[in-house]
């Protein structure tokens, strides 16, 4: 009992640092980007700053106030029935807002690449900032039955405490509409539109390569192409941004389809069964998808490197000219 204490006291420790890291990470991304010195587009900012900040609420709603202070905590106040449904809401919300910021962007990125006509109307920041809101009244809106779907798990001194799920809802038509309604716009659709639009983009890329590279002759092909640079560079972010989500988002999708479409996730205490060991590892990772986009940034955007080491050059460079203003000559 001893050793399982201090095992969970590591794991949970563990998590709390990691998720502290992540959500830094995160910060520092969104301050960098709002700079806007890292050579981008107004347009590609505006989604990038978007998705930091849904990835920033998942690290902070779902993973440290839900999973870490809700789950170990449950005499404060966190546990009080209209506190809890509002943090199960919250939960909700953010992972569709990191979700489909994701979509919107991979959407934007297609248009600017594969759709020359409509690019000047769509890929501005204006339209952007317009996209964002409007995606996220949306979601806001939609997630709205969750404060429906769960009641009193009992009731103290007419004080409500906890949260579990109302049979009522579920079992109803309604409710049974939204759970599958809210499943397909979390993965299904999300994951299709994202590979729908990659693919038609690197079909178009691959023409547009082929033609650019038969106009420009051979004498041509060891001079520098800046519009095959900067094409380059932005098929590398996106792909990098939408591949790795799409890979994290891969075993939600299996596991929904394996077992949600056949009804078998019901698996009666039993955590020893695949089905639901997948289904932890589909949950664990789908999380761990609002981590990795920092550093893909870092590591493909050369100007964020160095906004990044300039942010964390700041604190010591004011430290610095502190003491030397306090240190006599």
């Amino acid at each position: 009992m001893f050793s399982t204490g201090i095992s969970t006291y590591i794991s949970n420790s563990g998590i709390l640092f990691l998720s502290s890291l992540f959500l830094t990470a995160n910060l520092m991304t969104i301050v960098i980007l709002s700079r806007e010195n890292c050579g981008l587009s107004k347009c590609i900012s505006v989604y990038m700053v978007a998705m930091a900040t849904g990835d920033l609420l998942v690290m902070i709603i779902n993973i440290i106030v839900y999973y870490i202070f809700s789950y170990h905590f449950p005499l404060s106040f966190l546990s009080n029935t209209p506190v809890c449904r509002f943090i199960l809401y919250m939960t909700v919300i953010a992972l569709d807002l990191s979700v489909w910021f994701t979509v919107t962007f991979t959407f934007d990125r297609f248009v600017a690449l594969c759709w020359q006509k409509f690019k000047n109307k769509y890929c501005n920041e204006r339209t952007a900032a317009a996209v964002i809101t409007t995606v996220s009244f949306l979601i806001v809106l939609k997630d709205i039955p969750v404060f429906f779907a769960f009641e009193p798990h009992h009731i103290i001194n007419k004080v409500q405490w906890g949260c579990r799920s109302r049979v009522a809802f579920f079992s109803s038509p309604q409710g049974a509409t939204y759970v599958w309604f809210h499943v397909i716009s979390l993965i299904c659709l999300p994951f299709t539109l994202i590979a729908l639009f990659n693919s038609l983009t690197i079909r178009r890329i691959l023409v547009a390569n082929r033609k650019r590279r038969g106009l420009r002759g051979h004498s041509s092909e060891n001079q520098c192409d800046p519009e095959m640079e900067n094409r380059r560079k932005s098929i590398i972010l996106l792909f990098t941004v939408s591949g790795s989500f799409m890979l994290l988002w891969l075993t939600a999708l299996v596991t929904f389809v394996s077992t949600g479409l056949t009804n078998s996730n019901y698996y009666r205490g039993d955590r020893t069964n695949p089905g639901y060991i997948a289904t932890e590892a589909g949950a664990m990772l789908k999380h761990l998808s609002s981590c990795p986009n920092t550093c893909i940034y870092a590591a493909t955007q050369r100007k964020f490197r160095e906004e990044l080491k300039k942010l964390l050059k700041s604190p010591w460079t004011l430290i610095l000219r502190l003491v030397r203003t306090r240190t006599p000559n």
